[in-house]
């Protein structure tokens, strides 16, 4: 049968009454319906068959935040056309990006940079004098690093140039659960930071019994909670194996406080009490398992050709997988929580295996770690059933395999509370985003273009402002960390930047909602933020290297906003873009009724930059771009 209709109303209204049940607006399927608009300029079919809506673009904008570190309109578009699954394949199939060889590579040259400063600084002082060997070793002495914010110009470098968003993702989710930080005596030695990434970025994928085992032996783990030469007991000289990481590997990295439900709930007893997974006993036998553990390589020095057991953290090779030193390893027999016997006999790394074999096969794992990571991914309070759909993928990828963190993160993304409409209108959906993720989004979101603003001399003219002739992507980290209170790896302790059972006073409390963002956005973060947003839409100041005493051609990092600035004559269609882009095309009416009173507020003289800029904040500072539904 065939229609004509002049009308999308009436359309509306023959559709819903003639067309069969599977057919509605914007599914596709406009079969023998001609349809004509009121403007002879305007496409109406466009408004049936799907093609001119812009809910997949939407859906795709909402995915990639869930999913990546960050994104541009391109890569909105792309992922809407090739689909979620496809995506996720793609993803998967990306060769790591690892931050050692990047910071290695970064640390040459700052290397050398200093060295050209300082000899041209020594030649100046000194006009004539030869550079000697003697001269040389005391630049070097001079030199500190590579540092905690060595690692931190790798990070950024990687996070923003590289393609594989989604392991990225999943490195940095891994890295607020399995903490270490670089506020902490680790943090004059970069490759403690790099090295230690570079496991989870490796396991991102993997599984979770192999990330427990490397992170056990990661010398930047064995320092930080202090199973790094870790001995055995010896009473006579009051000395007692160190029980920080045997508590922490329960506590945080697999089982929890308290006995779960595969959907994440407490068991109870007989009277109705949750029920510990672990007593102060359980700890001081699992402590003995983690004794003998020391240096497993030695880094150039003067002094210290082996390794050997008790040697300075100092001295270690960060990139060196801990060993066993046999004699400093706690013999006899050990109990974990009451019924798995560690045989006396065994060796030091057989003891290990077999107690992170017991701990990985525990019940909680999958339901404990479920939890974090859609905290991590997707929102703060989700249902028993979603964590108990994730924590199944968790106890078996389908294949029969145990903790395979790929088949995690698939029914994380895929899972209906993350990707179905209907779960939008659950009040208790969402979260507050990150500031990290919040930034690198804004950061990814458009072109880099990089400037000097000091005065150079160019074929004898002096220019103001000159294009950087070396784009580097490094930003120093600390500066957001002292801002924000976050970066990467830069907890306050073990137990990350807040903890997942962080309950906010009012109305989450009030409703037994958590919300751990929350703990580190108050009066002074939140004006923190805004301050960064200001700085750097009007600024152009995304962030700062160290470096630039050094090598100025590094210069200031801008966003290229310049492809916007026709939309700037045409608001409405620069507010859908924006929406599309940054608030998952969740812009509330309140919001944008806030950027057109801005728009039609401002004087004549305010250039279409200033503009375009000025409706960015107001969005970026918004909670339509801050929580994500």
């Amino acid at each position: 049968m065939k229609k004509t209709i002049s009308n999308i109303a009436i359309g509306i209204l023959l559709l819903g009454s003639q067309l069969p049940a599977q057919s509605y607006i914007g599914a596709g399927n406009i079969q023998g319906i001609t349809i004509a608009a009121s403007d002879d300029n305007a496409s109406a079919e466009k408004t049936l068959d799907g093609s001119g809506l812009d809910a997949p673009l939407m859906e795709a904008s909402r995915f990639l935040s869930h999913a990546a570190m960050g994104y541009d309109a391109a890569e909105v578009e792309r992922t809407a056309s090739m689909g979620f699954e496809a995506w996720i394949d793609e993803q998967v199939n990306i060769a790591p990006n690892y931050l050692t060889p990047q910071m290695e590579s970064i640390w040459e040259e700052i290397y050398g940079w200093n060295i050209d400063y300082y000899t041209r600084e020594y030649q100046e002082q000194n006009p004539g004098a030869p550079i000697t060997e003697e001269v040389l070793e005391d630049f070097d002495d001079e030199i500190f690093g590579p540092w905690a914010v060595d690692f931190h110009y790798a990070w950024w470098q990687n996070t923003i140039l590289e393609r594989d968003q989604l392991r990225q993702r999943m490195a940095y989710a891994l890295s607020q659960i399995l903490v270490i930080s670089t506020q902490s005596s680790l943090q004059d030695d970069a490759v403690s930071f790099t090295g230690y990434y570079d496991i989870l970025t490796q396991h991102a994928f993997g599984n979770y019994r192999d990330l427990l085992y490397d992170v056990t032996l990661s010398p930047s783990m064995g320092i930080y909670l202090s199973h790094y030469n870790n001995p055995r007991e010896i009473p006579e000289e009051n000395l007692h194996p160190d029980e920080n990481y045997a508590r922490e590997i329960m506590q945080l990295f697999s089982i929890g406080l308290y006995e779960l439900n595969n959907d994440g709930t407490r068991k109870k007893d007989v009277d109705g009490n949750d029920i510990p997974t672990y007593r102060n006993d359980d700890i001081k036998e699992l402590a003995k398992v983690f004794t003998g553990l020391g240096a497993g390589a030695v880094m150039e020095n003067p002094w210290v050709d082996v390794p050997f057991f008790g040697m300075d953290v100092y001295l270690a090779d960060k990139e060196a997988t801990m060993v066993m030193y046999e004699p400093f390893h706690e013999p006899g027999e050990k109990i974990l929580l009451g019924r798995e016997i560690i045989p006396a006999g065994q060796s030091g790394m057989t003891d290990i295996n077999q107690a992170l074999d017991f701990l990985f096969n525990h019940d909680n794992v999958g339901p404990f770690l479920a939890r974090q990571l859609i905290q991590r991914f997707v929102k703060s309070n989700p249902t028993p059933g979603y964590i108990d759909r994730v924590a199944s993928a968790f106890n078996d990828n389908g294949s029969g395999e145990r903790g395979d963190l790929k088949a995690v993160v698939i029914a994380i993304l895929m899972d209906e509370e993350a990707r179905s409409c209907e779960a939008l209108q659950d009040d208790r959906n969402g979260i507050l985003i990150e500031p990290m993720i919040r930034t690198t989004q804004i950061v990814k979101a458009f072109p880099l273009s990089c400037y000097m603003d000091s005065i150079h001399v160019v074929n004898g003219d002096t220019l103001d402002r000159i294009e950087c002739t070396e784009k580097r992507y490094w930003l120093n980290g600390i500066d957001r960390r002292n801002a924000i209170r976050q970066s990467p790896l830069g907890a306050p302790s073990v137990f990350n930047f807040y903890l997942p059972d962080h309950q906010p006073v009012g109305e989450f409390a009030m409703r037994d909602m958590v919300a751990p963002e929350f703990k580190i956005h108050d009066s002074s973060t939140s004006i923190n933020y805004i301050n960064i947003m200001h700085a750097t839409l009007f600024w152009n100041y995304l962030g700062s290297s160290w470096e630039t005493e050094y090598k100025p051609q590094l210069g200031v990092l801008t966003m290229d906003t310049d492809a916007l600035l026709p939309l700037v004559e045409e608001p409405e269609e620069l507010y859908n873009y924006l929406d599309i882009l940054f608030a998952r095309g969740q812009l509330t009416d309140s919001t944008r009724a806030i950027l057109r009173e801005f728009v039609d507020e401002q004087p004549d003289w305010v250039d279409a930059q200033r503009r375009l800029r000025g409706v960015m904040m107001l969005l970026l500072i918004s909670p339509d771009y801050t929580i994500l539904k």
